[in-house]
């Protein structure tokens, strides 16, 4: 059975000052990501790694993560940054199989797109929400459109 934990950055800065991959977080985005963690422990949630895009928002909300469910340093995708929908599910069908439960930290609207793409139910992915998906499968290339589960969903709000 393969995992697969889909996380929102978390809240970011919009000043114009700051190209959009730049965008640092805010307090309450470090406030948000470290209380998801929380929620996290205490559901006994806790992937193996965590992967994420290489943008300053979702790598500080990996970090946080990271830190937090004392995990490896976060691995960096490029192709998460404005992935679409065949891109993410390239990012999650070339997973390596040694992983069972992986966490990955991207942005909106693909986070959103992909887990209904995998689980067709649409939860509201407000800054810094998660969502945990199962599926039946023991290779990460076998995942597919609604073969997922959802079987957790947490938000800071």
């Amino acid at each position: 059975m393969k995992k697969l934990l889909l996380v929102r950055h978390a809240k970011a800065v919009h000043d114009t000052s700051y190209s959009d991959f730049e965008r640092p977080l805010k307090p309450s985005g470090i406030k948000d990501a470290e209380f998801m963690c929380e929620k996290l422990l205490r559901e006994g949630i806790k992937p193996q790694i965590l992967v994420t895009s290489p943008a300053l928002r979702t790598a500080a909300t990996a970090d946080i993560f990271s830190e937090f469910l004392s995990l490896p340093k976060p691995r960096e995708d490029e192709r998460i940054y404005e992935a679409s929908r065949l891109t993410m599910m390239n990012v999650i069908s070339g997973f390596e199989d040694k992983y069972n439960f992986i966490g990955l930290i991207g942005h909106n609207p693909t986070i959103e797109d992909i887990t209904y793409y995998l689980t067709n139910q649409m939860p509201q992915f407000s800054t810094c929400s998660v969502a945990l998906i199962e599926f039946d499968f023991d290779e990460w290339g076998a995942i597919s459109s609604g073969t997922g589960k959802l079987k957790w969903f947490g938000s800071p709000d």
